[in-house]
């Protein structure tokens, strides 16, 4: 019956160690069935939390565009160790961190115009705040959105000049 459980389960997504336990639990699984099934899935690889938490990071960061913190928190909660939780996020390069950031303001940023600079800048940093980026690596990011934003609108004419008038 674990077996049957554990093996339903990932079919359905990859799951931790800790995950299918906690599944275990719930359907009333003895003790040392679970762990006996758990060790034995481990042994053949189909449960490995190396490598769901790496390919965790990568899938999140690439597609939510979430920050180290958020991904460390999801990873926890959904009970990786911790020591495997650092190792996955510290894969994640730094400067690519950035430029998510750094994306994720520029596709925002047209939304926000017309609104008060500081309402703007709120807006924008609770929006990183929630993706897990820190405070000064987001207030960075928006001070140099918005600077670029006024040096090109100060650059372009407000009414452009087309060569067919």
């Amino acid at each position: 019956m674990a077996r049957a459980i554990c093996l339903r389960l990932l079919t359905m997504s990859p799951r931790t160690r800790a995950q299918l336990a906690e599944a275990l639990r719930k359907r009333e699984v003895p003790d040392d069935a679970a762990e006996a099934v758990l060790e034995r899935f481990s042994e053949v690889g189909l449960i490995d939390d190396e490598a769901f938490a790496a390919a965790w990071v990568s899938s999140r960061h690439a597609g939510r565009g979430l920050a180290r913190r958020a991904l460390a928190s999801e990873l926890r909660q959904r009970g990786v160790e911790e020591d495997t939780v650092k190792e996955a996020v510290e894969q994640l390069d730094p400067e690519q961190e950035v430029e998510t950031a750094r994306r994720l303001v520029a596709r925002k940023l047209p939304s926000t115009r017309g609104l008060e600079p500081a309402v703007r800048t709120r807006r924008l940093a609770g929006m990183l705040a929630r993706k897990g980026y820190g405070p000064g690596l987001a207030f960075r990011v928006i001070r140099e959105a918005l600077e670029n934003e006024e040096s090109e609108s100060a650059e372009s004419p407000e009414y452009p000049e087309y060569p067919f008038d």
